[in-house]
């Protein structure tokens, strides 16, 4: 008899014991794409990957994908990890107004700790009032939010600014996650040495 785990999609994985850890913070509508991509290749990497949502639990992306348990965001320790990371779709429009999300954020910048967002999840960091001043790829339709948060928008792929890597799109993260395992191993971006993230 085959025994199937409750949640087909949390990997059999020994990186639970790892001693770095990603914290990726995200809720129901979140795109599909945007959370598993870096989910598993931060496994891949080595790294422990621990999602909270608001009211922890299970949740759903847009393409009806998800995970059936994660942390509450109120019960989150961000000294216990070493990046957030943001994904886009529905959920950031959401988090961008939950007290709890925004109080994560403010700590990992506070801490100087990276900070990861694609697509619509800049919307958080503009919410959380930190990207002053920074360069932040982001959805077209948030340039503006973006603007007003007294950052630049940038129609890149990928950009390193400050403690931020930030994206666009789906289509983006091949090179966002490339930039965003490199700020992780090296502190460092392959795109800030070179000056392409200008």
């Amino acid at each position: 008899m085959t025994i199937i785990s409750h949640d087909v999609y949390h990997p059999e994985t020994d990186n639970r014991n790892a001693t770095r850890a990603i914290l990726i913070v995200t809720g129901d509508n979140t795109e599909d794409l945007e959370f598993f991509y870096p989910y598993y290749r931060f496994i891949e990497a080595g790294y422990r990957v621990d999602v909270a949502t608001p009211v922890g639990g299970a949740f759903k992306g847009i393409h009806g994908l998800g995970l059936k348990e994660t942390l509450k965001i109120a019960d989150v320790v961000v000294g216990n990890y070493d990046m957030l990371y943001l994904p886009g779709g529905k959920a950031p429009a959401k988090l961008m107004k939950d007290e709890n999300a925004l109080a994560v954020t403010q700590k990992f910048y506070s801490l100087g700790k990276p900070i990861a967002a694609v697509c619509h999840g800049p919307q958080i960091l503009a919410a959380a009032d930190i990207i002053m001043g920074q360069e932040i790829a982001a959805w077209p339709g948030i340039e503006s939010e973006v603007s007003d948060a007294n950052a630049t928008y940038i129609n890149k792929e990928v950009v390193v600014s400050g403690p931020f890597v930030t994206a666009r799109m789906p289509g983006d993260l091949p090179a966002h996650m490339r930039e965003t395992l490199e700020v992780l191993n090296h502190g460092k971006s392959i795109l800030r040495a070179t000056g392409l993230a200008a």
